[in-house]
């Protein structure tokens, strides 16, 4: 979503690096270009016109002007201004003492607010709560039966009482059905409209005063624009927002919503929602300085390692580190490795996260996902003794495996004769592996880099 953005702000500041010692003048052009470069990414004027003041001010001061890298120094303002345009820090979700601790999730109709209830659920299962799920939206029947799917696909119990009950009727009762049965946390799913009107407001008020959610969650698309900030002011208005969830985060807008709506409406942001799919990699807690290093190219390598962990199984990783050490890596470990980066996310998205290579992101030729896939397929085509042993892998096997998984002969080659490749490297590591023979502990690396 940033892409556009990063690259204009990545374009000035290299401008500004190719200089040396910056002028005034120089600082102010820059700036010209970064208010344009805000201005085109659809982020709200008065916001833009405050940042680059601030920006600007810092930047022309003597300590910038007159320090050995002064294009860092401009770099380093921006990256700060925009952690506090952002919310300076990351704002948890609140809980209800005693509970059960209810979470009211509003907003507008295609929002995906729905698929992001079922998100939140499954985000907070993985922290030990037991979550309720309620269809409060009677008006649009496929969001009972969204809900209760997606309930079904994760093992999450959903409270519906069907498209005839008054949803704070069905908010009430979900509340006493969750204190008899111990439940953590209660996510109502409410309706949304087209567009803002006196009845929706009047039917989540009547939510609140009857179950007063601890969370009061506006949901908004992110590819709205600044009609996301202002469906944010008037929500808030009126039910008083505790916190803003931007949802479609993957996709082609300029993402200026995202770096307004705080700064307008004084709501934090704390998630980020991409696609449809629900799983552990589509919902992320929001942290302001951590997008702000994506949108400047500097990645982001606490969110990918939060990722990992996530989806790290620690039994499997044993066993490989086993088979490492002692310089064994066949295709079966090699596909075991592929479906473990594949989890974390598209490879662009995972590539992006780390610092240097956003640039290499970008390539799509290079990070096909298609070409991912085919080296799946003819790993898949071997059987489990070639997979083994790829050094068996000859003439007729090749003609074989390349027909069974649509592809040539020359592709399978190229694959074997790269993994060999690879194979030897891992040996020759092995080899050198280990304390006081020149090797590194992996232990101690890991805690180096943690």
């Amino acid at each position: 979503m940033f892409e556009s953005l990063s690259d204009r702000l990545q374009a000035v500041f290299q401008k500004l690096g190719s200089k040396g010692r910056l002028t005034e003048d120089d600082v102010r052009e820059a700036m010209k270009q970064v208010r344009l470069a805000l201005l085109e990414a659809d982020v709200n004027f008065r916001v833009v016109k405050e940042f680059v003041a601030k920006v600007t001010e810092q930047a022309i001061g003597e300590e910038v002007t007159k320090s050995l890298t002064p294009h860092q120094q401009v770099i380093k303002i921006v990256h700060q201004e925009l952690i506090n345009l952002l919310g300076t820090e990351n704002v948890p979700l609140q809980e209800a003492r005693p509970g059960p601790t209810v979470i009211m999730l509003v907003g507008l109709q295609g929002t995906g607010k729905t698929t992001l209830a079922a998100k939140l659920a499954l985000h907070l299962r993985k922290k030990g709560k037991r979550v309720l799920l309620v269809a409060a939206d009677v008006y649009r029947p496929a969001a009972i039966t969204q809900l209760q799917a997606l309930g079904r696909q994760l093992n999450i119990p959903v409270y519906s009482e069907g498209t005839q009950a008054s949803p704070p009727d069905i908010a009430e009762h979900a509340l006493e059905h969750a204190r008899k049965e111990l439940f953590n946390v209660v996510i109502i799913d409410t309706a949304g409209r087209l567009q803002i009107d006196e009845p929706l407001m009047q039917e989540l008020e009547q939510i609140e005063n009857r179950v007063h959610p601890i969370e009061r969650l506006l949901v908004v698309d992110a590819m709205t624009g600044q009609e996301a900030v202002r469906v944010a002011e008037t929500f808030n208005q009126r039910v008083k927002l505790t916190g803003v969830v931007m949802t479609k985060m993957d996709g082609d807008a300029r993402g200026g919503a995202a770096l307004s709506v705080r700064a307008v409406t004084g709501v934090p942001i704390k998630f980020l929602s991409t696609g449809e799919k629900v799983d552990g990699n589509t919902l992320e807690v929001f942290h302001p300085d951590r997008l702000a290093s994506r949108i400047l190219g500097m990645g982001d390598v606490l969110s990918l390692i939060e990722r990992a962990e996530q989806l790290y199984d620690a039994e499997q990783a044993k066993k490989m580190q086993k088979r490492l050490s002692k310089g064994e890596f066949d295709f079966e470990d090699f596909l075991n490795s592929l479906h473990q980066m594949r989890k974390l996310g598209p490879l662009q998205q995972i590539i992006a996260m780390i610092p240097g290579l956003n640039q290499l992101a970008r390539n799509e030729e290079l990070l096909d996902e298609r070409h991912v896939k085919r080296v799946e397929a003819i790993i898949y085509s071997m059987t489990p003794e070639e997979r083994r042993r790829p050094e068996i892998i000859k003439g007729s096997r090749r003609e074989r495996i390349a027909r069974g998984s649509g592809t040539s002969v020359q592709e399978v080659s190229q694959l074997v004769k790269q993994f060999q490749q690879m194979q030897r490297m891992m040996k020759q590591l092995a080899s050198k592996g280990g304390k006081g023979r020149g090797g590194i502990d992996p232990n101690e690396l890991l805690r180096r880099l943690r």
